[in-house]
């Protein structure tokens, strides 16, 4: 029997990727995984192997797959998702195992839908997947350990896409919605929470692309957040995009939750009194 994805390809002619194909949800992808550990464990002889690219492959057993927990930092059910890695590197994850079969990191990220193109609204498991990945996995490394916090699942946030790849996203607290999960506070105000730009793709202009997405995103709120602290690239950002629109340099502000008024610092008036460190 095909596994789901191959049988679409059959139909379709063409590669599909996992945010192509119909949603899954946490308890099927869970089932599946569980199911293929099962049947792993049952023929421990037959050796199945994983080509990562044309000069190298991987065989796959029990000792270099593991449960990769996507914690969205909220209350609710957690989701896994099965990960093969490296042998000598459990940390460096290889592939994962969506719609029955194991699809490397980069496919993850990928997609032949041609209407999936810039700033989109996520809204599926696999494109929540795809964010915990630019987060978690493909852009991290030793010095930028806990630089990005997990997406709650109550939290919005916007793909970008780009010649049919996942190359950044941003994040925003809604105004009304709770702070936190032990207390009840809630934003006052909208707030930029993340931004990341794939390596790669940096220096096109993109963070800019967000910043002025997510402030035409409220035409009505007259004062908008950017989560404390900047970062040094977040402040170049800002720097750029408040020289370009003068309008927004009165509206634009760091805050603390919730977001009171003694909480927030304008962002331009910071920037011409030099009071973020540059590097």
């Amino acid at each position: 029997m095909l596994p789901l994805h191959a049988s679409y390809l059959t139909m379709t002619s063409m590669k599909m990727y996992p945010v192509d194909l119909p949603p899954l949800d946490e308890i099927d992808m869970r089932a599946a995984s569980e199911k293929y550990i099962l049947s792993l464990e049952s023929q421990p002889k037959s050796k199945e192997w994983f080509v990562s690219s044309k000069s190298s492959k991987f065989e796959i057993t029990a000792r270099n797959i593991k449960w990769l927990e996507l914690l969205f930092e909220d209350n609710q059910t957690r989701c896994s998702i099965l990960a093969l890695h490296r042998p000598e590197d459990p940390n460096q994850v290889l592939a994962l195992y969506l719609h029955g079969s194991w699809w490397c990191v980069n496919d993850v990220m990928r997609t032949t839908c041609k209407s999936r193109t810039d700033l989109l609204p996520v809204e599926s498991l696999i494109e929540r997947l795809i964010i915990f990945l630019l987060s978690q996995v493909v852009e991290r490394t030793s010095e930028e350990e806990g630089l990005f916090s997990l997406l709650p699942r109550t939290e919005s946030a916007n793909l970008l896409w780009q010649d049919g790849q996942a190359v950044g996203f941003y994040t925003v607290k809604q105004k009304g919605n709770l702070c936190d999960t032990w207390s009840s506070r809630c934003y006052l105000l909208p707030v930029l929470d993340t931004v990341l730009v794939r390596k790669s793709w940096r220096r096109q202009g993109l963070g800019l692309k967000m910043l002025g997405d997510f402030c035409s995103s409220f035409p009505s709120e007259e004062v908008l957040g950017i989560s404390v602290p900047l970062s040094t690239g977040m402040v170049a950002v800002c720097r750029r995009f408040l020289q370009l629109n003068e309008e927004q340099r009165d509206r634009l502000y760091e805050v603390e939750a919730p977001g009171e008024w003694t909480q927030r610092r304008n962002i331009w008036l910071n920037i011409q009194l030099s009071r973020y460190l540059w590097t």
